[in-house]
């Protein structure tokens, strides 16, 4: 090492590169929620215009092609008559601003304003909001109909309270039937289990899980 020189050390190296991560990570989470936030307010202004035509159906098809005609050939495909409806849908399902999550990206609130259940809809928000799930992982849970599932052996208060954090699962049981537990495990889906039968499935399962590492 040459006099005067400083080598910097591993955990300093490490921090700065954290710090830059952090930076790039923030600055693509903030392009996300700029995108979900022009979506909003496209959606908002086609309702407002809507409104202005009496809100009859023919007007507001028109009303969106004739948009899309403008819009698409300028800005490209995420303006087509179906985005256009999209952001429409996505005001009138998410009509408060301040309601809007930043930690969501456009594809998430696409899945969530697809949802007729409004209770259906704040399960799958704060699961993702608290599992940190992308718009993949999202999507997958959906479709495997997980919250349908959770109410075969739950009430859809206490799915509700769960997913709120205003309660913890009572007992381990309750743990168990959860639909991510067992398809972890390896289980069918079943409606109920008998308390026994559960925790033999579970027993041999896992032993068979081990057996294989």
């Amino acid at each position: 090492m040459n006099k005067g020189e400083i080598k910097p050390t591993n955990q300093f190296i490490s921090d700065v590169r954290t710090i830059i991560s952090t930076a790039r990570m923030a600055a693509v989470r903030s392009v996300d929620f700029q995108r979900v936030m022009m979506y909003w307010q496209i959606g908002e202004r086609i309702v407002v215009e809507e409104q202005q035509g009496k809100i009859r159906a023919e007007y507001g098809a028109r009303l969106l092609h004739n948009l899309a005609a403008e819009l698409e050939p300028e800005f490209g495909s995420g303006f087509t008559v179906r985005q256009l409806e999209r952001a429409r849908q996505f005001y009138r399902t998410y009509p408060i601003t301040s309601a809007l999550r930043s930690q969501f990206n456009w594809m998430q609130y696409r899945l969530l304003i697809q949802i007729d259940s409004s209770d259906k809809r704040e399960y799958y928000e704060l699961e993702t909001l608290h599992n940190c799930w992308t718009g993949r992982e999202l999507e997958r849970q959906i479709n495997s109909g997980l919250y349908e599932r959770l109410l075969l052996s739950n009430d859809k208060n206490a799915v509700l309270e769960v997913a709120r954090r205003e309660r913890i699962p009572e007992s381990p049981m309750e743990i168990m039937k959860d639909p991510m537990v067992l398809e972890f495990v390896g289980l069918k889906r079943e409606s109920a289990y008998y308390e026994k039968d559960l925790e033999n499935a579970l027993i041999t399962n896992l032993q068979t899980l081990f057996c294989y590492h």
